[in-house]
């Protein structure tokens, strides 16, 4: 029996990965800060797709949380077909003006979190490979904004632009060893992010939001690419951000990151 992890999995696009993943037969390691929505996402999974799917509580902005949930599933013996590192937040703001410590509890999250839970659990999924020829993967979760620099938002749009280096990198370096690598760069998305990020009253959210099922569902069947960009809308961004100089690119996503008002 082998299992796909899933960060950040009790709510938004980790919660779309559990569910659509689970549809496809996939057991499932969940986690999370939140244990009862993680247990009860569990539960809902179990009774429609008979998986088996345990909860890991875990908040891995903490130090030495990912080392425990490496180390669990070691304990357990649990083995690995994949890994998705979705965890992570926005913060909406101009740098000097955002909290110090929630900014590089965000670093922390989205880069340093990827990175170290990826180098412990990637030997698992180089195993998993040898033993049957069926290549594993891992999806991190990024964004259009890594294409970028953000003004309002400069830290989350520079982790987003870490992660699709180092998806690009790995996905190189793995690819002899049976595991696929690919950064999901989604642009604005129906989910409580942007309630967190405080970005609903943005341009880019106020121009529409691309539904989790289909950002998702693209994620997965294309996860042999580097990079998955979902959505006409999206790729027409990003296709646009790379004929224009940068210098125009930041204004833009100054623009799209700003208030309607």
């Amino acid at each position: 029996m082998k299992y796909v992890v899933i960060t950040g999995a009790s709510a938004g696009i980790g919660e779309e990965f559990a569910k659509q993943l689970a549809q496809q037969g996939c057991h499932l390691i969940l986690v999370a800060r939140r244990k009862e929505r993680l247990e009860a996402l569990a539960g809902q999974l179990f009774d429609k797709c008979q998986v088996k799917v345990e909860v890991i509580a875990e908040d891995l902005v903490e130090p030495g949380a990912c080392e425990r949930v490496a180390n669990h599933i070691a304990d357990k013996g649990w083995q690995l077909e994949g890994l998705v590192n979705n965890a992570g937040f926005g913060e909406l703001g101009k740098f000097d003006q955002v909290d110090l410590q929630r900014q590089l509890n965000m670093l922390q999250l989205n880069v340093a979190c990827v990175v170290d839970l990826s180098h412990r659990l990637i030997p698992a999924l180089k195993r998993s490979y040898l033993a049957q020829n069926q290549p594993s993967f891992i999806i991190n979760v990024g964004s259009t904004s890594a294409f970028q620099g953000g003004p309002n938002m400069s830290i989350y749009f520079a982790t987003k632009a870490f992660l699709l280096s180092f998806s690009e990198a790995i996905h190189e370096e793995l690819k002899t060893d049976g595991v696929d690598v690919s950064v999901l760069c989604p642009g604005a998305t129906a989910t409580e992010f942007a309630d967190v990020a405080a970005m609903n009253d943005t341009n880019l959210f106020k121009a529409g939001a691309m539904n989790v099922q289909d950002v998702v569902k693209s994620a997965l069947e294309n996860r042999k690419k580097a990079i998955v960009i979902p959505g006409f809308r999206n790729k027409l961004m990003v296709w646009a951000g790379k004929m224009s100089p940068r210098s125009i690119n930041r204004k833009v996503a100054h623009f799209w990151v700003g208030s309607g008002h």
